[in-house]
């Protein structure tokens, strides 16, 4: 059945955009959802259809909000073994291997994270989003390693999605970029947007696209005459924009290891240990991993913590960088 939310503007709520209020009022529901059933002509502001989720109410108001009974997805399962890490009534932590994507989309409908999950277990999977993503309440891209979180209900899904849209999601990478970082560590923070060069690609900005903020910080820098610069570094998300650390890292000029879209294939140097050559040359994935996830529990309110190790293949790099370092 459709559930309808009836709200009517008080003084202290004046001049507030109408997502933002509506948020405000029934905060079970993110910001994202409300917008999207505006964007999906679900409002109406005194009796007329509103479509803008920017605007602003006035006092006396009357907001009718409706949510449509969420549609059940109709995708194929995928037999893929999917590493969970924890699972619970209402949500999944999963260790996503690179060279998978998350969900659905151009070119690949069938062999994603989420007909994995699907043949799992269809029935415990939120469907309070698009129809191609159900349980996918964040992303990781495809060469990316690590954890995500997915949402088993649409209890859940609501409650993650609003610590993801408040930023109080706790995420640690852990990722080996060329050269030395200048500071070694700080925080980068720029608006993200599409490149206007290259539409599959993001680009930092002063001015327009969406806020990003990292914090990084070197962990260790790997340089002697046998190996060519390289720093692991580790990064704190305050945000999680599209390709966001590939971005800032590309924006200090240090840009990861494996990363063909931000940065040309490896070339050849000098003097290279022949067997670290060939292990960066045949790395067929960015040097990035998600290690850390950590949101407050949207039952039992209280903070969660998961933490994965580096997988084989980026292991085996830093094992043999650590011992030509000596």
């Amino acid at each position: 059945m459709e559930k309808k939310i009836n709200l009517i503007v008080d003084e202290l709520d004046k001049g507030l955009r109408v997502d933002v209020f509506i948020n405000k009022k029934e905060n079970e529901l993110s910001r994202t959802r409300v917008k999207n059933l505006i964007l999906k002509k679900k409002l109406r502001l005194n009796k007329k259809t509103i479509e803008n989720p920017s605007k602003k109410v006035s006092v006396g108001d009357v907001v009718n909000l409706s949510i449509p009974e969420p549609k059940r997805s109709t995708l194929k399962p995928y037999n893929f073994k999917l590493n969970i890490v924890f699972e619970d009534k209402d949500l999944i932590v999963l260790n996503k291997p690179a060279g998978i994507i998350m969900h659905p989309g151009a070119g690949n409908f069938d062999n994603t994270i989420v007909n994995a999950l699907i043949h799992y277990d269809k029935n415990s999977l939120s469907n309070i989003g698009d129809e191609s993503r159900p349980g996918i309440v964040h992303r990781i891209d495809k060469n990316t390693s690590g954890l995500v979180v997915i949402a088993k209900n649409n209890f859940a899904h609501e409650k993650l999605s609003y610590q993801f849209s408040n930023h109080t999601i706790s995420r640690v990478y852990q990722l080996l970029v060329w050269g030395k970082i200048r500071p070694s560590r700080g925080r980068v923070e720029t608006f993200i947007t599409r490149s206007s060069r290259n539409r599959q690609i993001m680009e930092a900005s002063k001015t327009k696209g969406k806020k990003a903020i990292t914090n990084y910080k070197t962990i260790k820098v790997f340089e002697n005459d046998k190996i060519p610069t390289l720093s692991l570094v580790e990064c704190n998300l305050e945000t999680g924009r599209t390709h966001q650390i590939r971005v800032h890292m590309n924006y200090l000029g240090n840009s990861i290891v494996g990363d063909d879209t931000y940065k040309k294939r490896f070339k050849k140097i000098k003097n290279i240990d022949l067997k670290l050559e060939k292990n960066l040359v045949n790395l067929n994935r960015q040097f990035l991993h998600a290690k850390s996830i950590g949101f407050i529990h949207p039952r039992h309110n209280k903070e969660v913590i998961f933490d994965s190790n580096l997988p084989k293949e980026l292991e085996k790099i830093l094992k043999m960088l650590r011992n030509i370092d000596k």
